[in-house]
């Protein structure tokens, strides 16, 4: 499915809106951060040599020369015997090596230009030097990095105002089935309500992409095939729930090649999931996810998030694994992995969240991650296992 998809198509904009989108260029630092000796604490600058045998009961007078604010110049020179009142982030003077801070000085009563320093400093105490974060040059994010809330930080904090992106994808969402109903309206014996589009457009946008959902569509070939060419219009990526199995209401694949697409392949190996479907067409891409929601929940997690996700340019398109301890056993006797759902208690402790049904959404609801329980397995209590986080 990677191999099929087209490179990310790139957009520059403004870094204030850039969380989670997906770097298409390397960014290196233009600056030095901090970009000058700054103090990390309100205090006085001071020589280091002066204050080296200061302490409590036998404190050294020193003399102000003046105060420096953040964001002021520190245009003084500071000699043997002297200091300077500074602030938090205020440029260190020159000829001061150490700041002490302001609790460890008092008042000096028989000199107002003069202070009493109770504790000694050694140098570069308490001041952040010129490029101790990040030097000019450095490389601060990749190509195919995240822009998280921290390197957006990083970013900002070095003068970038702009980045360039991979273009978030367009994904159309279809279901269909004639029982399924909207929220809301009543519901007649045999209906059910649909729920998968709202389900599946979360964790889309948690992907980056852009989910757009159509209305739903009856069992019928003329109306699977209309609104897959609309969809496939307007989008450039189609995800569909239910119609790709092999019952003679499940259209999507025939309809899907009635308008030229060619299907890559369908089934896979996994449960719950089997019945899924890939394809191309005019450039534009088909994933067919099976009906039963926990079915169409794992196999986006599985399939189709890595998809949105390269789309996008991003290098990381796993799903984040932890590690834990199961608290009780998981058997998978089936000839397909299985993806079974768990949670995680506060000591890290792995338990089943319940039924692993394909249609069960109470135990999904709890749910904080999959374990990939290999076919004909039963893994044992105590065992460590890596919990697939989507939370």
């Amino acid at each position: 499915m990677l191999a099929a998809l087209p490179k990310p198509e790139t957009e520059r904009i403004q870094l204030s809106v850039a969380h989670e989108r997906i770097l298409t260029e390397s960014i290196n630092a233009r600056i030095d951060v901090p970009p000058f000796d700054n103090s990390a604490m309100d205090g006085y600058a001071v020589k280091a040599a002066d204050v080296a045998r200061a302490n409590a009961s036998a404190p050294v007078r020193l003399r102000i020369r003046g105060k420096v604010a953040a964001g002021e110049n520190a245009t003084t020179h500071i000699s043997s015997g002297e200091c300077v009142r500074l602030f938090t982030g205020s440029p260190v003077p020159h000829g001061a090596d150490a700041v002490v801070m302001q609790e460890d000085t008092k008042p000096d009563p028989g000199a107002p230009d003069g202070i009493l320093i109770c504790d000694s400093a050694r140098p570069g105490e308490n001041v952040r030097r010129r490029g101790s974060d990040v030097q000019q040059g450095a490389v601060l994010a990749t190509a195919g990095d995240a822009l998280t809330a921290g390197r957006i930080g990083l970013l900002g904090a070095c003068g970038i105002r702009e980045v360039t992106v991979g273009k978030r994808p367009r994904v159309g969402l279809l279901a269909t089935g004639s029982e399924l109903r909207e929220a809301g309206q009543p519901l007649a014996h045999g209906q059910i309500y649909e729920s998968n589009r709202s389900m599946l457009a979360a964790l889309i946008e948690q992907a980056g992409a852009i989910p757009q959902k159509y209305p739903l569509v009856v069992d019928s070939l003329a109306a699977t095939q209309q609104a897959l060419d609309t969809a496939l219009r307007e989008c450039d990526v189609v995800v569909t729930s239910g119609g790709v199995s092999v019952g003679e209401m499940d259209f999507v694949k025939v309809a899907f090649e009635k308008l030229g697409g060619e299907l890559q392949f369908w089934k896979v190996a996994i449960r719950p999931g089997k019945p899924f479907v890939f394809g191309g067409c005019r450039g534009k891409f088909l994933f067919g996810l099976p009906g039963n929601p926990v079915s169409a929940f794992v196999t986006y997690l599985v399939l189709v998030r890595p998809a949105l996700l390269h789309w996008q340019g991003a290098t990381n398109i796993g799903l984040p694994a932890e590690s834990g301890a199961l608290a009780e056993p998981l058997a998978n006797p089936g000839d397909r992995r299985h993806f079974m759902r768990v949670r995680l208690d506060d000591s890290g402790q792995v338990h089943s969240a319940g039924q692993q049904a394909s249609h069960a959404l109470l135990p999904l609801a709890i749910a904080q991650g999959l374990v990939d329980v290999p076919p004909k397995t039963t893994l044992a209590a105590g065992k460590i296992v890596a919990v697939l986080r989507w939370q």
